[in-house]
């Protein structure tokens, strides 16, 4: 299970939620993402920013991994709920997380619309017609969306769509979000 997903000519492909799966937690983050004192204080401080700044009662984390903003954003009030395509990621949230999540892909439409919609780090990890239609999928979801993606980083290899904030711009736009 400590190996990582192999790629290439398989009988079956590997599914894109296959991918993000152990090893990629334990060794594809810089550090293990896991709760862990760091991953908890510094999911604990964009929630409280999230709070503070833009007082949203419900929140959608697209791409929540293991659960972690989700879980610091009910912890204080929040309707919050997460999806994710990693069957293992899932499974790493503690019952009372995973109860308020769901294993997808942002490329297929969400069940209801949000009041913010956060999607860290996430949409550089899906093929760009992926990436486009999961957009098109949080703008018709929400009113609000909290979107970041590394411009630079082309050495992790899961990093499939990575581009520069005015890529992602215009293709928000195309939706009526501006930043």
């Amino acid at each position: 299970a400590d190996a990582p997903p192999v790629l290439g000519d398989t009988v079956e492909p590997v599914g894109a939620g296959d991918l993000y799966g152990e090893y990629y937690y334990r060794h594809d983050c810089g550090i293990p993402y896991e709760r862990s004192p760091h991953w908890n204080e510094f999911f604990g401080k964009v929630a409280d920013h999230i709070v503070r700044e833009l007082r949203p009662e419900s929140v959608l984390d697209a791409g929540c991994a293991i659960g972690m903003l989700v879980e610091q954003l009910r912890n204080r009030h929040v309707d919050a709920a997460g999806v994710d395509i990693s069957e293992y990621a899932n499974s790493q949230m503690p019952d009372e997380v995973r109860q308020h999540c769901w294993v997808a892909s942002l490329a297929d439409p969400l069940p209801r619309r949000f009041d913010l919609i956060t999607c860290i780090e996430v949409l550089e990890h899906m093929p760009a017609a992926d990436g486009n239609a999961a957009i098109a999928n949080l703008c018709a979801a929400s009113e609000r969306v909290l979107f970041s993606s590394s411009p630079h980083d082309f050495s992790e290899p899961t990093h499939l769509n990575v581009q520069p904030p005015e890529h992602w711009s215009s293709l928000f736009a195309r939706h009526g979000f501006v930043r």
